[in-house]
């Protein structure tokens, strides 16, 4: 099945046929995008969070492309299943991303603390009279 969707300026309407099968297909490839940084995120060190985002944001953006216009009475029960899995992986990916968050602030707070501590030899320091 397909459906059309008008793209392009207003002043240079285009019609482009889009079929609804790629939706599914595109859904899939978020979720595993998903999966596999939610999972690195845990266990994996050098895991490179920046490449791992543009292609999550690639892939988003490649939805939201192919549902530009789509009229949701064409959605099928295949597309809101995968939708409402979708949201819930990246629910999963939110909380791991800001668990990550936590600990890398932790862990800066930690070193900060220390380099404060060991430049602190005994006498009055900026750091001190900011305290007060």
């Amino acid at each position: 099945m397909s459906y059309l969707v008008e793209t392009g300026p207003a002043s240079e309407p285009r019609t482009e046929a889009v079929h609804t099968g790629t939706i599914p297909t595109i859904i899939r490839r978020i979720e595993e995008a998903v999966d596999i940084e939610t999972a690195a995120i845990k266990t994996d060190v050098n895991f490179d969070l920046k490449a791992s985002n543009a292609r999550k944001s690639r892939y988003l953006y490649e939805l939201n492309r192919a549902t530009r216009g789509l009229d949701p009475n064409m959605v099928g029960a295949e597309t809101r299943s995968g939708l409402a899995r979708l949201r819930e992986k990246l629910e999963l990916n939110e909380r791991a991303i800001l668990a990550h968050l936590n600990a890398v602030k932790e862990v800066a707070t930690m070193v900060q603390e220390a380099i404060q501590h060991s430049e602190n030899d005994g006498t009055y320091s900026a750091y001190e009279f900011g305290k007060a």
